[in-house]
């Protein structure tokens, strides 16, 4: 197993695809370093890629305001590989960062190929949206 293949494996949402899985969802991604200041997203655009973030940190921010920081193992952006549709944050890397970049197509490739990986998705997607729920409930 590469050392990318162990970095997905340690991430929740792909710990349970098989070595032959990670080395393909591996594969249809690119690695990239940012600076920090960058930003990965920004609230409002079309999103047509997500990120794992492999190391360093960032701040997520929703009108303006930081609601939440993020670090290694975080994916960013999921949402727009779902729909494509407008990004729900914007997200700046606080510190230098280390991603992968997932693309759309090559997206929709690797669930072709990892069907199982379509449901692990989801299943992360409701309990963001539970959690988000929640915390709505509290204000």
């Amino acid at each position: 197993m590469s050392q990318l293949t162990d970095h997905l494996l340690r991430i929740p949402l792909f710990s349970g695809c098989s070595p032959k899985d990670l080395e393909r969802l591996a594969r249809a991604t690119d690695e990239v370093t940012l600076d920090a200041g960058t930003t990965l997203t920004r609230q409002g655009d079309i999103g047509r890629e997500a990120f794992v973030l492999l190391s360093g940190e960032a701040e997520v921010q929703r009108d303006g305001a930081t609601v939440a920081r993020v670090g290694p193992g975080s994916v960013i952006g999921e949402l727009a590989l779902l729909d494509g549709g407008p990004r729900s944050a914007t997200v700046v890397a606080t510190t230098p960062v280390e991603v992968l970049v997932l693309t759309r197509p090559a997206f929709n490739g690797v669930l072709d190929e990892i069907p199982t990986l379509a449901h692990r998705l989801l299943v992360a997607l409701a309990r963001r949206l539970r959690a988000a729920e929640d915390l709505t409930h509290l204000n």
